[in-house]
């Protein structure tokens, strides 16, 4: 029988010109990526850099996985896949509709973020008493999903979607990331915060650690690539799975959670307050997704649709109420950009 011809050794990308069907049936370990021969690893001396300016001789190891992964007790973190090679940031827009990390400056937001992580590791800096009192104990269980708080002044701002408020140890990686940023204004920025707290500890802590040796000093690559057997069409099918849209009961429950079906002393109906807000909030979304507008315009029209159907108020303070709906249509549009990725046949 005929064998079928095998790429040459040294032609490590040959499979670029791949379509996206046969391109999935291809495993991680077969694609070639090698992190310090990419364009990654730039952006990577920068963050040692950056330590380095601050006074922290630590250096995170990192490495090529199947998405952004900081684990327990390793002082290093794995980096998407995707991004090492624009064919494979084309697949992953194509399929999910996002690429995370997909700019320069949304890439070294994550990176000061997973460094976080990293020195905590490194360093085992959960274990002090004051980093507990200061953060929460990182004992609590990992939830798969919170409710944020969008007017809260005790978490700093930095990823977006109120992150330092999904658990304590993503608390003090994104204060930590605020730090970390050169030239950040973070004193100015949140000097009437309770968060500014967080941020000056985190200053005096690495202030006493920065030359110091980190008891933590495994190097390994937890969930590699080049040991990942899988094929890219199991991975998407689970990406697929894990962010589906929400069911019209989860859909539900979100609009239950900004509003209520109460009216109130000063009854105002939750459709008409976003269709006066629409304008604003549509901006707003477009700004912080690149997306359709045409998209943006039809998840505010179902969203303005179905409050009525249930017959929601606003409740409570407006303007936060405004704040927690943009978090609201957000997250409703993410869901929809991504059921709008599902083109490919898994």
């Amino acid at each position: 029988m005929p064998t079928r011809a095998r790429p040459k050794r040294g032609a490590r990308h040959w499979w670029t010109r791949l379509s996206d069907e046969k391109l999935l049936d291809l495993r991680f370990c077969d694609l070639g990526l090698v992190l310090d021969r990419s364009p990654l690893q730039r952006h990577v001396e920068r963050l040692y850099a950056e330590l380095e300016s601050r006074g922290i001789s630590f250096r995170p190891h990192c490495w090529l996985g199947e998405e952004w992964f900081s684990p327990d007790g390793v002082p290093g973190f794995a980096m998407p896949f995707f991004l090492a090679h624009p064919r494979l940031r084309q697949l992953e827009r194509h399929i999910t509709s996002e690429v995370e990390g997909g700019n320069v400056n949304w890439f070294r937001r994550i990176l000061r973020h997973e460094a976080g992580h990293a020195i905590d590791n490194a360093y085992r800096l959960r274990r002090r008493r004051q980093w507990r009192e200061t953060f929460g104990p990182a004992s609590l269980p990992y939830p798969d999903s919170y409710r944020p708080r969008p007017g809260s002044r005790r978490y700093v701002q930095h990823l977006g979607s109120w992150y330092a408020q999904s658990h304590p140890t993503e608390d003090f990686a994104e204060t930590f990331a605020v730090w970390l940023k050169p030239a950040s204004r973070w004193r100015s920025q949140y000097h009437d915060w309770p968060a500014l707290a967080k941020l000056e500890f985190v200053e005096a802590l690495m202030a006493e650690i920065g030359s110091q040796p980190p008891p933590v000093r495994t190097r390994a690559h937890v969930d590699s690539l080049s040991q990942d057997t899988r094929t890219l069409r199991q991975h998407y099918q689970w990406v697929l799975t894990r962010y589906a849209p929400p069911t019209r009961r989860e859909e539900d429950e979100l609009l239950h959670r900004v509003f209520s079906p109460e009216p109130g002393r000063r009854p105002l109906r939750a459709g008409t307050f976003l269709r006066r807000l629409r304008p604003k909030l549509h901006a707003a979304i477009a700004a912080r997704r690149d997306c359709s507008e045409y998209l943006i315009h039809q998840v505010m029209r179902g969203t303005i649709r179905r409050c009525g159907e249930l017959g929601l108020y606003v409740a409570g303070d407006r303007r936060r109420a405004a704040r927690h709906a943009e978090w609201l249509l957000t997250r409703l549009v993410r869901a929809a950009e991504r059921s709008a990725g599902r083109r490919l046949t898994l």
